[in-house]
């Protein structure tokens, strides 16, 4: 019966890969230009046809042409490293010229491109997963310190933190091991999800967008993407003649924080050379109620590559280096307070993660073949890390985590109303822990997975679906503990519908049935983990969960209103989460990784009305509710109801951006957990803007905490005695040259 099911996965999947052919159709011709606000042309910009993956670049004087476009309705976007998409609409008709110029503007990001939710371009409005994108100067502007502090307030993420340097993001109150750090769509052969304390080593100042899908992202991603993906996209992916490049200087009070970044691209009509480097320091940050000892962070990269992009093929190779120091906020001590036995309570602790990664792409594009595309992706990482004791330098633990990834997704060709894509991916894991917190035996874990995803686009509806078939096995050292090998298969499929509701509004719904295998940790864990604050003891009998969710969302696009409402409900069975015995060990709760059933649902809006072209009121709202179903108990570190309002001023180069943030109490709490304040803090963010032909030069200002409100972060481990930072401000300068 088993063998049954996985061979009708697999035959599902396989089927998901089968193209159709269709009948060629006469076209037109689609023009235009692309200049920036103050008129001036801008050469290699990356203009798309999206639906038939079409892209030319524009010439020296900012023009592009297409020629034999099909008739049909297109979005049409214009793209250029490290600036906002410019999108716009195109109806184009047999033997017809359409023209179709673009604005480049360096602000006020509206709607995005996004490449992560299925593989391949598409509008955010469009898509029918729900996307986030930051761009660039976003995430500069934000505190780009940690992937989590700089994503944190984002529609429907929060972050979860040990300490500013090493917070990550969690998406819809999925967190650890259910939501996916990538970079160019692979993983990164970090530890974040592991523990609360680890980092995801990925410098953003470097990235050009950061996309987040929300909700089961299992289809083309992995079984441990339930929560979603959070993919950091740095671009290099198409040469251009001459150079471009980017300079980004940050400044900030409260933590004494400083850094800058710059990269640059040299590239012929056929080759692309690209380096890039910075690094960011901060001291301990200051709160209203004191410094927080021990919550500074370091960080130093540097990334490298070329590649060769002809008309049909292309390859790159690239080579990253990061290098981080952080600490590990500790609870002083009181006056008179004896010394805990153990040290679990008050020793300090530093970090010092290392990842080296090598990666290898190639891939074919625009044949006329029914495979019209593949992309192919090898890459290794060396992710090694240090627990270091204070003051003597002593290394406590030591991390090294290994991996070799390697992926192939394979296009369809067009075919009137159909396309798709499908393709295979794998991995192969070497951890090892030693020394105080080794709390897994040094383990190989192998992963091999096969997918597809098809689409059928009417004008006013399209239609999704795809499968999943993936296969976990974990081997640990022989010997230990009576540890055993496992393995686990499992099948992810989704169906999801597009609705156009006239020209600005559509209706989006979709199922999912998600599988997620347990992860090594819960696995095998067994001894005292104070990145998660318990004494862990795995069950290597867990079984894999399995999840069904619906989702459905609202957009409305038009001159004067955008605005999205979205709401889901995840159920899934044998859900695994940390149960605490009441026994405390080594000065830590112990708690026994178990499986119970459990329900999430919760709701996202976002409101933004135009009361003229260069002014707008924002507003956004989240909340997220869940439980295990059998016991009617919240799990832990969900974050509250959030909601944020500000406006949006625009005059030529100028922009400023009041806003309050608000969360209200949260009561819902975990066994172990307290009860965390409701708050409002009030930001403002200002930039101004000056461009010439090739340059552009962006100042901008983000003041944050205004009203030096004391708050708590209720996703933090160390909520109790660390609160978020006070009021400050962070400057920052770019200079862009293309």
């Amino acid at each position: 019966m088993k063998i049954s099911k996985r061979l009708f996965a697999l035959a599902f999947c396989v089927l998901c890969g089968l193209s159709l052919t269709g009948l060629a159709q006469s076209g037109g011709t689609l023009r235009g230009k692309v200049a920036l606000t103050n008129g001036d042309p801008v050469h290699n910009v990356k203009v798309t046809i999206i639906q038939l993956k079409r892209s030319t670049e524009t010439k020296e004087d900012g023009s592009y042409e297409f020629q034999n476009v099909p008739s049909g309705k297109y979005d049409i976007s214009a793209h250029l490293e490290r600036t906002p998409d410019i999108l716009t609409k195109a109806e184009i008709s047999g033997g017809q010229t359409v023209t179709a110029d673009f604005e480049i503007r360096l602000e006020a990001i509206r709607e995005q491109v996004t490449v992560t939710a299925t593989g391949s371009e598409e509008t955010t409005f469009n898509s029918i997963q729900s996307v986030t994108i930051i761009g660039s100067l976003d995430l500069a502007k934000k505190n780009p310190l940690s992937l989590g502090e700089a994503l944190d307030h984002e529609l429907g993420v929060a972050k979860r933190s040990f300490g500013p340097g090493n917070a990550r993001p969690v998406v819809r109150g999925f967190d650890g091991d259910r939501v996916l750090v990538l970079q160019e769509g692979v993983g990164i052969g970090g530890l974040g999800f592991q523990s609360g304390d680890h980092a995801e080593p990925i410098d953003l100042l470097s990235q050009d967008r950061v996309e987040v899908v929300k909700g089961p992202a299992t289809l083309l991603y992995g079984s441990n993407a339930i929560g979603g993906v959070v993919n950091a996209i740095s671009g290099h992916d198409e040469a251009h003649k001459g150079v471009r490049g980017y300079v980004t200087g940050i400044g900030g009070s409260t933590n004494d924080q400083f850094g800058g970044s710059g990269g640059i691209e040299f590239g012929t009509e056929r080759w692309l050379f690209w380096a890039n480097g910075g690094g960011q320091r901060a001291g301990d940050y200051n709160t209203p109620i004191g410094t927080i000892q021990n919550s500074f962070s370091r960080y130093g990269n540097a990334s490298g590559g070329f590649g060769y992009f002809g008309d049909k093929g292309f390859l790159s190779f690239g080579y990253t280096a990061d290098r981080r120091n952080y600490g590990i906020p500790t609870e002083p001590e009181h006056e008179g307070e004896e010394e805990e036995e153990e040290g679990h309570g008050h020793e300090m602790v530093r970090l010092n993660p290392r990842r080296d990664s090598v990666q290898f792409r190639a891939g074919f594009r625009d044949l006329s073949a029914p495979i019209s595309g593949g992309n192919f992706t090898l890459q290794y990482n060396n992710y090694r890390h240090d627990e270091i004791e204070l003051p003597d330098e002593a290394i406590g633990t030591q991390f090294k985590n290994k991996t070799f990834l390697y992926r192939a997704v394979f296009d369809q060709r067009r075919s009137g109303r159909y396309s798709g894509s499908f393709g295979f991916s794998g991995l192969y894991r070497d951890f090892t822990a030693i020394g105080e917190e080794a709390l897994a035996p040094p383990t190989t874990q192998n992963n091999f997975s096969a997918f597809g995803l098809q689409t059928i686009d009417f004008d006013r509806f399209a239609f999704q679906f795809g499968g999943r078939v993936e296969r976990n096995a974990y081997s640990p050292a022989s010997g230990l503990n009576g540890f055993r090998d496992r393995s686990f298969t499992g099948f992810s499929g989704s169906a999801g519908i597009r609705v156009g509701l006239g020209a600005s509004n559509v209706f989006v719904a979709n199922y999912t049935h998600s599988y997620r295998a347990p992860a090594l940790e819960e696995l095998y864990n067994n001894g005292p983990h104070a990145g998660n604050l318990t004494f862990e003891i795995g069950d290597p009998n867990l079984t894999r969960e399995r999840g069904d969710g619906i989702d459905f969302s609202l957009r409305h696009n038009s001159r004067r209103l955008r605005a999205e409402a979205n709401f889901f409900y995840y159920k899934i069975q044998d859900f695994v989460y940390l149960a605490p015995t009441g026994n405390i060990e080594d000065g830590l709760i112990e708690a026994d990784y178990s499986q119970g059933d459990s329900r999430f649902t919760g709701v996202e809006g976002r409101f933004d009305v135009g009361v003229t072209k260069n002014i707008w009121l924002l507003s956004s709202l989240d909340y997220v509710n869940s439980k295990l179903t059998a016991t009617d108990t919240p799990l832990p570190r969900i974050p509250p109801l959030r909601a944020r309002v500000g406006f949006e001023a625009l005059a030529k180069g100028f922009r400023i951006n009041p806003e309050v943030v608000m969360a209200q109490d949260q009561n819902r709490i975990f066994t172990t957990e307290e009860r965390t304040a409701g708050y409002a803090t009030v930001n403002l963010n200002a930039s101004y803007t000056y461009t010439q032909k090739h340059y552009a030069h962006i100042f901008s200002v983000n003041a944050f905490n205004l009203n030096d409100k004391l708050y708590r972060n209720h996703l933090s481990f160390i909520k109790e005695f660390a609160p978020e930072i006070g009021r400050g401000v962070r400057v920052v300068y770019t200079l862009r040259f293309f």
